[in-house]
């Protein structure tokens, strides 16, 4: 059930507590387009290593060569995507009927060298233009994936939903190259992976929904495609996708290049082009998706509040630290040498002085900081008995409790690893 309420609010907090940004705001901005803001950046970057790790590291430290990061170029050779089927095909209609290729276009060269290209609409296409490159170099045992991390851009007809349909948008994916006999059970194994993600980073399980894409719907590469789908504030739609692309790329590349993409099995000496499993995770969508999934309001302390309930792994800061009073040198000196000590933690422990100590857990709740560490008389020693321990609270109930700093060390570093 469509909440724009809700996603009115999300979207104010997004801006108000810099998360995001409206894109060239001051000049009216551009549909389509936003910036992310510090928090926002931190929250991205926090997404694209919890992806990075679980998707990539993980698996490489069960399984010695099963994933390699890639870094390929956004421009490319155009016939790259005529390979591909992107120029034919990838289009929306318009009102009138006709076919809209939403494939940006530019140009490379001066003079009479000037020659078009595109700006990638996925990240795939590197991946595969690059297979024989990865085989080539770090001679891996089949299975084995690429994964890679980027920006592609979609002249999308209608932008909207905030940071939903954007026509610039990061992409996290992976193209996992298999046998042909073995692509179920490497889809199986995806989709369980993307169903961790999501548990893992923090999106809310009920709103969650696997959709079985039906022939006549799926992409032209695909032979089955799963739809990961969230429950939005604007309506159920695809957050995620996990595809099928049997070998259509390699088959397609290696026809129009004339580069052979087959794989030799050293062990079986068994020679085949590979088949390729896709999980594609948009980084903007799941960042939409866990601001939903977070939101929250509820009464504390006789007042409304407006608080993120975000993952210590995932928040952008990790935790406060502030002194009761700030005009009171022998707290914020007391402090400062706390707050030296949490940061060798982690550097996204952040200090606040700043109004009563109430606005600022009000302030830390707001964008997801889980921990707030205060610094009083009792940890001077105003209560002997207490001297040297500090006030923890805990965002999502506001409860607190005296702990040593040795032991919030612990508390953070556990919730945050």
């Amino acid at each position: 059930m469509a909440d724009q309420n809700l996603m009115e609010k999300i979207v104010s907090l997004a801006k108000r507590r810099g998360f995001v940004f409206p894109g060239s705001e001051i000049y009216g901005g551009l549909a389509g387009t936003y910036d992310y803001g510090p928090l926002g950046t931190l929250l991205q970057e926090n997404v694209k290593q919890l992806w990075f790790r679980m998707f990539v590291e993980e698996r490489n430290a069960k399984k010695d060569g099963d994933m390699y990061p890639l870094d390929a170029a956004i421009l490319m050779n155009p016939k790259v995507w005529e390979a591909s089927g992107h120029v034919q095909t990838f289009a929306d209609p318009l009102a009138d009927g006709k076919m809209f290729n939403t494939m940006f276009k530019t140009s490379v060269g001066a003079g009479t060298e000037v020659s078009t290209v595109y700006l990638r609409p996925e990240t795939a296409g590197g991946i595969f233009t690059n297979f024989k490159n990865v085989v080539d170099s770090m001679h891996p045992y089949m299975p084995f994936g690429i994964a890679q991390v980027g920006k592609a851009f979609r002249n999308e007809i209608a932008p909207r939903d905030f940071i939903f349909r954007l026509r610039e948008l990061k992409q996290m994916e992976v193209e996992y190259f298999v046998n042909p006999k073995d692509w179920e059970k490497a889809f199986e194994e995806w989709r369980r992976t993307m169903h961790c993600f999501a548990e893992v980073a923090g999106l809310s399980k009920e709103k969650v929904h696997e959709l079985e894409v039906p022939d006549g719907k799926r992409a032209h590469y695909s032979k089955r495609t799963i739809d990961f789908e969230f429950d939005f504030p604007f309506g159920r739609s695809e957050l995620w996708g996990l595809a099928y692309r049997t070998d259509f790329d390699l088959s397609a590349h290696a026809e129009a290049s004339n580069v052979a993409f087959t794989y030799l099995d050293e062990e079986t000496k068994e020679k085949f082009v590979p088949h390729v499993i896709e999980p594609s995770l948009g980084v903007d969508r799941t960042i939409l998706a866990l601001l939903v999934s977070a939101y929250r309001e509820d009464e504390l302390g006789g007042e409304k509040r407006t608080y993120l309930s975000l993952s210590a792994r995932i928040a952008p800061i990790k935790a406060m630290v502030s002194p009761l009073l700030r005009n009171k040198q022998a707290l914020v000196d007391t402090a400062q040498e706390i707050h030296s000590t949490l940061r060798k933690i982690h550097p996204w422990i952040v200090w606040d002085d700043n109004g009563n100590i109430g606005k600022r857990y009000r302030r830390q709740d707001e964008i997801g900081t889980p921990f707030c560490v205060t610094i009083d008389f009792d940890t001077l020693g105003e209560t002997p008995s207490l001297k040297n321990t500090v006030t923890l609270r805990h965002r999502d109930t506001g409860e607190q409790e005296r702990l040593t700093v040795p032991e919030v060390v612990e508390r953070i570093r556990t919730a945050i690893e």
